[in-house]
Parts: C-alpha cells; sequence; structure tokens
C-alpha cells in the first residue's frame, strides 16, 4: 500500500509543480508588461524594473495555487481514471480514503506553504516592494526632467534638457525660474547631474551661464565653469512611506494602533485581510476535493469526464468567487469574516461527501478491468 500510496502523489506532485509555474510565469507577465511605465516614463533600470516585478512573486503565487492544484489534479486523476490504475486501488482493497489521501496530504501541505507565505514573505516582500516605488515616485532624476520636453516639476519652474547620457547626465540643459518677488532666473549648461551635497539633492551645472531680470527689470549675467543649483524645495523629505493592509504584519492587522487615525478609520479592512491571509490557503484543499469529487465521485466511464469536469470547473469558479464576495463583504461588517472560513470549508465538506456517498463496488470494478491487467497492475 505504501509503494500505492506514493506512486499515487508523485503522479499528482508533478503537474502541480508545473502547473504553479506555468500560471506563476503567465501571472508574472503580465505584471511585468503593467510595470513597463517604470522605464518607459520613470526612466528606472532594467535592475529596478526586475526588482519590482519578483516582490510581486508572493501574492501572485498564492493567487495561483488553488487554480493550479485544481488543474493539475483533473489532469492526473483523469488519467489516472482513464488507464484504469483508481479501479486496480480500488479492486486492490483499497478504500476511497486510501485513494484520495495521498491527494488531500498534497493539498494540506500546500495549504500550509501558503500560510507561510501569507503570514511571513507576503508582507516582507510587500514592504521591500513599497520602498522601492516610494524610491522611484521621489527619484528627482526622473520627476525634474523629461527627455526633450518642457516639464515644471514645482510651480514657477520649467526645466528642458535635450537628452540623458548612458552616464545619467542631462545634456544642454535649460532652467526658468520665476521667484516669488517676481524676478526671473534663467541657467542654461551644456551638461547638468543631480548628485547630494551637505546631504541635500543638487543639480551641479557645468560649463554654462546665469541670466537674472530683477523686479527692478536690471539684467545680471554670469558665465561658469560649475554651479550648484539647489533642489532641496523639490524633494519632499516629509513625505512618508504607507503601508496598505497588503504590507501589514499580522498583528499589525489583527491589533492595530487605533490612536493614528487611517487605522482607526480602516480597522474592518485591517481586519477583514487579516483573516484573508488565513482563510485563502483553504482554497487549495477545498479545489483538490473538488478535483477529486469530479473523477472519483460517480461510476466509471470509458468515454470520459468531460461533463462531470465542467460541472465542478463551474462549482469551482463559483466557490472562489463567492469567497472574494466574502472578503469585500467582511470589510463593511466583522461578523461576516466566518464566510471567509466557511466557503472554502462548505466546498470541502461538499467534495468530500460526494466522494463517499457511494460504495465502492468491487465486483463491478473487477469485472471492468481483465484480469490479466489487473494482475499486472497488482504487481507493480
Amino acid at each position: 500500500m505504501r509503494l500505492i500510496d506514493r506512486y499515487l502523489l508523485r503522479q499528482l506532485l508533478g503537474p502541480v509543480v508545473l502547473a504553479t509555474l506555468a500560471l506563476t510565469a503567465v501571472a508574472l507577465l503580465s505584471q511585468s508588461l503593467a510595470g513597463l511605465d517604470l522605464i518607459v516614463n520613470q526612466r528606472q533600470s532594467a535592475l529596478v524594473f526586475l526588482k519590482i516585478t519578483l516582490l510581486y512573486m508572493p501574492q501572485l503565487i498564492n493567487l495561483v495555487l488553488p487554480i493550479a492544484v485544481f488543474v493539475a489534479a483533473l489532469v492526473a486523476l483523469n488519467r489516472l481514471h482513464i488507464e484504469q490504475e483508481i479501479v486496480v486501488c480500488f479492486s486492490g482493497g483499497m478504500s476511497r480514503w486510501q485513494v484520495i489521501s495521498p491527494a488531500m496530504r498534497l493539498a494540506c501541505t500546500i495549504a500550509f506553504m501558503a500560510l507561510l507565505i501569507n503570514i511571513f514573505v507576503q508582507p516582507a516582500s510587500f514592504r521591500a516592494l513599497r520602498a522601492e516605488l516610494f524610491n522611484v515616485r521621489t527619484d528627482l532624476a526622473a520627476t525634474l526632467v523629461r527627455e526633450g520636453e518642457f516639464s515644471q516639476p514645482a510651480p514657477g519652474l520649467t526645466v528642458y534638457a535635450q537628452s540623458v547620457d548612458s552616464d545619467g547626465n542631462l545634456v544642454n540643459l535649460f532652467i526658468h525660474q520665476v521667484k516669488p518677488d517676481g524676478s526671473d532666473t534663467t541657467y542654461t549648461a551644456e551638461k547638468g547631474r543631480i548628485a547630494r551635497a551637505q546631504g541635500r539633492p543638487v543639480l551641479i551645472l557645468q560649463n554654462g551661464s546665469n541670466q537674472e531680470i530683477s523686479g527692478r527689470g536690471v539684467l545680471n549675467f554670469l558665465s561658469f565653469e560649475s554651479y550648484t543649483y539647489d533642489l532641496s524645495p523639490l524633494s519632499n523629505s516629509d513625505e512618508l512611506i504607507h503601508y496598505k493592509p497588503s504590507d501589514r504584519w499580522m498583528h499589525e492587522l489583527f491589533f492595530p494602533d487605533l490612536q493614528q487615525d487611517w487605522e482607526r478609520r480602516n480597522r474592518l479592512d485591517l481586519l477583514a485581510q487579516g483573516h484573508a491571509r488565513i482563510a485563502t490557503p483553504l482554497y487549495n484543499i477545498a479545489f483538490m476535493a473538488l478535483a477529486l469529487s469530479a473523477i472519483i465521485g460517480g461510476g466509471f466511464s470509458r468515454m470520459g469526464y468531460g461533463r462531470r469536469i465542467a460541472g465542478i470547473a463551474s462549482i469551482a469558479a463559483l466557490v472562489r468567487l463567492i469567497g472574494f464576495l466574502a472578503l469585500s463583504a467582511s470589510e463593511d461588517n466583522a461578523w461576516l469574516n466566518s464566510l471567509q472560513y466557511a466557503v472554502p470549508l462548505g466546498a470541502t465538506g461538499f467534495a468530500l461527501a460526494t466522494i463517499f456517498r457511494q460504495k465502492v463496488d468491487r465486483q463491478i470494478a473487477i469485472g471492468r478491468a481483465p484480469p490479466s491487467d489487473l494482475a499486472a497492475r497488482g504487481r507493480t
């Protein structure tokens, strides 16, 4: 029995791994296409783009895991059943629970891994992601200049650069500033480079000139080899990183700091997110049970199980949709968080009841498989 148990587990494990990798790759590709704005508009490096894309992976994996488990289990179980290997297991004296236990153990293992990702990996990953996005948003080199365009990063300030070379230098730079006292100042330079001086962001201009018209209309002209333009008024040094519910640790979700206005107003959202972190791994078990129900929950058929699989697939989609609706409803009513657990557990109970509602007729099972085939399969 242990050999058969391990054989069934291997037959399920391979398709689950392949399906997870394939679906994660597709989800990662769609996410990377959405993040191309970082390179096109924000002028970030490919390394930053890759880092941000990979930091989304924990959430993407948790989203695709139940689907991967369901699809892979259907493929593997359908093949085993059509080739009468499951029929041989029943004929050899195995109970329904002994046949499905490898699949259910695999689903429980995947659910436990998903729970660890939800509790530990996702918050750490999303916090790093939020910090990276914050750096991109506050990157002066990206927000100050649009290559070949006149931009206004601040009221009264116009900036133009003909191009940006591979070293990050701004070529043929033009800066026009209107000061509050009414005076105008214009800077032109062959090159410019953003740096930091005494902890403040500055723009170092090289080989340029400065023309200033005072409030009384007097023109002052100055040429320079190097000039430091202070950018600290443009940097939002007081801006802080704001963590969304998906970025919070579990204790921050269940026990928010009610002295903070935002956390007090969004207490129900945080609580719903905390329960969702615990409840969503249960869908891996529910979808595995539904896949088992589609194949083993009815009689043997040499014509395949297309209609039964389509019906169970519709039920699985409906279950997940109800789960999303339960999460949304829980953000308004705390007591509805119980639905987040009831939906996957109810689907699991329904699937197992379908599997065990009929006893195995061993005589029929034996009669359907040729004796020589049964003997050969029994020896393996």
